[in-house]
């Protein structure tokens, strides 16, 4: 009975940290929904900011990788790695910065909100839910569940009519949003959901949005 108890014990300890390092990185995702609003204002100083970060977090991760650890930036990739990430270069908050820079040059300023908002909100809440919710997982999508599809789903119809006023054109994007969000893409899903999306979006809106 003592060993089930103890074993139950460490499972338990393990979910807890397991969703304790989720939220503190979809809480960097979600973050990420204030860069529209300032990309309004400072647009290259934005896109700059970020493009030196990613510099900068790009070398504190090999410099981790061969054993010297910078101060605060590698506190931070610790705490936010997933067991999948270990040893490894964890790639999230790159893919991450990439998705939102390519978005905001390639696409309109309305558009690429849409398509931040739909990686912050829509990405960034979906396995959040999944590991909180996630009860009933979906078929050959490797662990994603239905709550989280849900979440995603419903995050980005909402943050796209908020952006658009256009319902049709939300639902339209809410449903591609979830069918990328299921797909095996790891840490590439921040690239691919905020272009597909931003893409979209600029097409059913039309050119002048």
């Amino acid at each position: 009975m003592r060993k089930i108890y103890g074993k139950n014990s460490i499972i338990s300890r393990q979910r807890f940290n397991d969703i304790a390092k989720e939220i503190f990185r979809k809480s960097i995702h979600v973050c990420s929904a204030f860069i529209p609003f300032l990309l309004k204002y400072l647009y290259w100083q934005v896109l700059s900011a970020l493009a030196l970060v990613t510099l900068i977090y790009c070398t504190a991760e090999l410099m981790r990788l061969n054993g010297k650890n910078v101060p605060f930036i590698s506190d931070i990739t610790a705490a936010a790695a997933r067991k999948r990430d270990e040893n490894r270069f964890v790639l999230g908050p790159v893919t991450l910065s990439v998705g939102i820079m390519l978005t905001a040059l390639l696409f309109n300023p309305l558009p690429a909100s849409i398509g931040i908002y739909s990686l912050a909100f829509g990405d960034g809440l979906a396995s959040l839910s999944g590991k909180l919710f996630g009860k009933v997982v979906l078929p050959f999508t490797f662990g994603k569940t239905v709550a989280g599809s849900l979440t995603c789903f419903t995050a980005i119809f909402i943050s796209s009519f908020l952006v658009c006023h256009n319902a049709t054109v939300a639902l339209s994007l809410a449903c591609i949003g979830m069918f990328i969000e299921v797909l095996p893409l790891k840490d590439f899903d921040n690239v691919v959901i905020p272009l597909i999306i931003a893409f979209s979006a600029q097409k059913l809106l039309g050119a002048g949005a």
